[in-house]
């Protein structure tokens, strides 16, 4: 009863428009309807004041006469509809009959009222039109909040970053959503209603087809069940599984599974719009590595010498294979030589071959590195610290494209494209005569410099990530996150020894690692503790603790070797670090500038 009784209130609450051009009528009308508790009651004489009222206000009914003095009510109907104005409108005619109703209708009348009109058949047409018309709007409203909710549980559906998959008690798919079909390799816009899910045999259709077997079977949730799944990509994506009985709401009717599958791995860092994160074996997508990306590939394509520089452990050799991979040679051998790990005699007989007898212990011929990468590509690693007599000979390899092999009177004519690398400063051995400045110009014709890790720290969360990736599948270890701390740790680390020694650290922690979650107990000391400060932020400040003293400059290379391995006390490793190279390095400068292996080693006490 109190239900209608609003109803009621709500209906007599509603704004109406009389039109008609008798003022009579108009007040006749006004009075029938404000004593019954309708209003506000707004009238109008003419078509022009209707329009402009209508203009004004907006109303719930209005009741126009079919014909006004010099114009037709059915004009003010086709007025009102075009106008996109959706009330009910009662028309008034003194001249009833079926075509006058059938008019009426088609220009969009509710009803119409035949003259002369008394007082209850005037207010039961405005209860009816009204009734009406608050049912239109509640259906209409009705309608606006389901599709606004449907639309709001599709967004959810659509975008939530775990795959959601909805099937029958006969294993047909009922739904799924986006990152569904992007992890069963369906198409977005494919409509899967009525497919088995046996139709996917991929690693995630068969967990996702086990699972619901097993709900199907007991009608109990399967939990926390990880599986590995193998992506487009060739990674490893670690899925956890939960599948639950669906069951229709308000009937307790088993009506299927609904399976949500969350991917555990750790998750990639974000990287830039338009960006590479991973390039030929690189991986990073900083600016500075984008750069390094294009050079790469619009050097490879031409059919020049390059040299790539960089600190040792920035990639040096993987910028050589980029190289050769977007060349029109790619599908020549790639040939690798490290010129700092022989001495001169066996590196001249390895670039350039011998022949048997040349020299005692060649017993046979023997084709050189340059020979085997004819039409291919030769890659010279460490070039800086070759001898004069091999940077002579390398020259006039360079210049005329010929070499003669140790003990072979004949040139031997080539077709070989040269990369060389090297992490020491050319331009300071060019100054002091060590290189030959001739050569280091045939060499340097387009320079590749390879940033050291320390100048891209915001691609250190992208190469733990990638390097967590390869260690845990190598290693097969359940490791799937990093702590917040342990990455604040590696981003503040200065990484003498680059991704090289990031790669390290990383496997270390993997091997260390019994948990899903590396942590920053899985870090060496020196990565806890480092010697170099980042940042003066680092410093401590406090004049309780001794600061680090900071290296004094040096007159030349020999001169800072000696003085940090003595501050070492000959630790070749930690000298190594002390001085940002890697420790092989190191020899190779020993034993080039002539320091003895055993300087500063410490004493034993007596």
């Amino acid at each position: 009863m109190n239900d209608m009784t609003e109803q009621e209130h709500s209906i007599k609450d509603s704004r109406i428009l009389i039109v008609d051009d008798e003022a009579s009528i108009r007040l006749t009308f006004e009075m029938f309807l404000a004593r019954e508790g309708y209003g506000p009651i707004v009238t109008a004489s003419t078509l022009k004041e209707a329009l402009l009222a209508i203009k004004e206000h907006s109303f719930d009914l209005i009741i126009s006469d079919i014909v006004l003095e010099g114009e037709r009510g059915t004009d003010l109907l086709c007025k009102i509809r075009e106008s996109g104005i959706e009330c009910p409108v009662v028309m008034v005619t003194g001249f009833p009959n079926l075509d006058t109703a059938a008019e009426a209708v088609r220009y969009g009348a509710f009803d119409y009222i035949s003259k002369p009109v008394n007082k209850e058949t005037l207010l039961k047409f405005v209860r009816q039109a009204l009734n009406h018309w608050q049912l239109e709007n509640e259906k209409k409203q009705l309608l606006l909040e389901n599709e606004k909710f449907k639309r709001y549980l599709e967004a959810i559906f659509s975008s939530v970053s775990d795959a959601i998959i909805t099937l029958d008690n006969k294993l047909n798919i009922v739904k799924l959503n986006d990152t569904a079909k992007q992890w069963l390799n369906v198409s977005v816009t494919d409509t899967l209603d009525g497919i088995n899910m046996e139709s996917y045999p991929s690693e995630m259709g068969k967990a996702c087809l086990q699972d619901a077997l097993q709900v199907l079977s007991n009608r109990q949730e399967v939990c926390e069940h990880q599986v590995e799944c193998r992506k487009n990509d060739g990674n490893i994506r670690i899925i956890s599984l939960n599948a639950a009985p669906l069951v229709e709401d308000g009937q307790d009717e088993f009506s299927g599974v609904v399976i949500v599958a969350r991917d555990i791995t750790l998750p990639t860092p974000a990287t830039e719009t338009n960006s590479r994160n991973k390039f030929h074996g690189y991986v990073g997508s900083s600016q500075v590595m984008q750069n390094v990306y294009n050079l790469i590939e619009n050097v490879g394509k031409v059919d020049t010498a390059v040299l790539v520089t960089g600190e040792s452990g920035t990639g040096k050799e993987l910028a050589a294979e980029a190289l050769h991979a977007e060349s029109g040679r790619r599908d020549m051998p790639l040939v690798k030589i490290d010129c700092a790990a022989m001495p001169e005699e066996l590196l001249e007989s390895e670039l350039f071959g011998h022949r048997k007898g040349a020299f005692t212990g060649a017993d046979k011929n023997r084709e050189g590195r340059i020979l085997l990468a004819d039409n291919g590509t030769l890659f010279l690693d460490e070039i800086g610290d070759i001898s004069p007599r091999m940077q002579l000979r390398l020259l006039r390899f360079l210049q005329e494209k010929t070499f003669t092999p140790v003990g072979q009177d004949t040139p031997v004519h080539v077709n070989v494209r040269i990369i060389a690398a090297t992490n020491v400063n050319f331009n300071e051995k060019v100054k002091d005569g060590s290189f030959r400045e001739d050569l280091y110009y045939r060499l340097k014709v387009v320079e590749i410099k390879l940033p050291p890790l320390r100048d891209r720290k915001g691609g250190i969360p992208i190469l733990v990530h990638h390097f967590l990736s390869l260690f845990r599948e190598q290693l097969d270890r359940n490791i799937h996150r990093i702590s917040d701390q342990a990455m604040d740790v590696l981003s503040a680390y200065s990484w003498p020894g680059n991704v090289r020694e990031l790669r390290h650290v990383i496997e270390r922690a993997c091997v260390l690692c019994e948990g899903p979650t590396i942590s920053v107990e899985h870090f060496p000391d020196e990565i806890l503790h480092p010697l170099h400060p980042v940042t003066p932020q680092t410093i401590p400040t406090s004049t309780s603790v001794t600061t680090i003293a900071t290296l004094p400059p040096y007159i030349s290379e020999e001169e800072e070797i000696i003085d940090i391995l003595k501050r070492a006390r000959g630790n070749k490793s930690k000298a190594a670090r002390m001085l940002k190279i890697d420790r092989s390095t190191l020899y190779r400068k020993m034993q080039r500038i002539g320091i003895a292996k055993d300087i500063a080693k410490p004493t034993t006490r007596q």
